[in-house]
């Protein structure tokens, strides 16, 4: 099955939950937490840069619940709040004490919003195209999230994600409403996000206040022709994470870890190597007293 369907990883229960992991290399563990997108999946929206990120890391990397190959409960009410609880369960469930979190769009949200709530559990954090805070739903956005099943359709949601057109063709249009159509996930996706549709970026918002007490060294990467989530918001983020730092991306949608996935992987694995090392000098310290 692996080998017929990339995306499909092992299987971890989590609260109850079956929980399609990909859990990769060796090492510090970093959390990579995939966007909202139509027929997404953790594969999908990280394939470019697992395999470089794992060389030195634990890459994990799960379908949310609602999403992909994970289960999707009958009696589920989608929400920050529900992914939130997934997503502690998940790294109890892997016995993860501590992580790096890495989120993009829609999970970044829900990583600023798990950091708040469980700050002993996160080491540093990743915020890319983040929603998390409250801005006026964009016409991508609202796209995204309105997706109607057909190639066509398919095809507008794409465009709207890449600044390089040469990366959406029909192929790959066609490829990605397949998925959406696998069983189950469109009938999951349309409950998340019904219009109106600028609730649900308000949903998503963690309160300014708490942003601001967030302790973490934070990297925010964002596209600077991002169609989607409007660059203001990590400019915004940025003001707010007082141990944070920003870096846009010229000529780049919302697919930071695909259109400069090189560019993504070496501000990424220099920001969590930083990390490493302060943990390394801490040591030594330590023991030398």
């Amino acid at each position: 099955m692996r080998e017929a369907h990339p995306e499909i990883a092992r299987t971890v229960q989590a609260g109850g939950i079956r929980t399609n992991v990909h859990d990769v290399g060796e090492g510090a563990p970093v959390v990579l937490i995939h966007g909202s997108g139509p027929g997404v999946t953790a594969w999908a929206n990280w394939r470019t840069v697992i395999p470089a990120l794992s060389t030195h890391r634990r890459v994990v990397a799960p379908d949310m619940v609602g999403f992909g190959f994970t289960e999707r409960p009958s009696d589920i009410a989608y929400g920050r709040e529900a992914w939130v609880a997934h997503l502690v369960d998940l790294l109890d469930a892997m016995e993860l004490d501590r992580v790096d979190l890495v989120g993009n769009s829609f999970g970044g949200a829900l990583s600023l919003a798990f950091a708040i709530r469980f700050p002993q559990r996160v080491r540093r954090l990743v915020l890319m195209g983040a929603a998390g805070v409250e801005f006026e739903v964009t016409q991508g956005l609202d796209a995204v999230w309105g997706y109607e099943p057909s190639a066509r359709n398919m095809r507008k949601v794409m465009d709207y994600f890449a600044y390089d057109r040469s990366l959406v063709n029909d192929e790959l249009a066609e490829l990605r409403y397949k998925a959406s159509i696998r069983p189950g996930f469109q009938e999951a996706f349309s409950s998340m996000f019904p219009a109106p549709r600028q609730r649900w970026v308000e949903a998503l918002a963690s309160p300014e206040d708490d942003i601001r007490a967030i302790p973490h060294e934070t990297l925010i990467l964002h596209g600077r022709d991002d169609q989607v989530v409007p660059l203001e918001t990590s400019l915004r983020l940025h003001q707010l994470i007082v141990s944070s730092q920003l870096h846009v991306f010229g000529r780049c949608g919302h697919w930071v870890q695909i259109e400069h996935a090189a560019g993504f992987i070496r501000q990424v694995q220099d920001f969590l190597s930083d990390a490493d090392l302060e943990s390394s000098v801490k040591r030594d310290l330590m023991a030398s007293r």
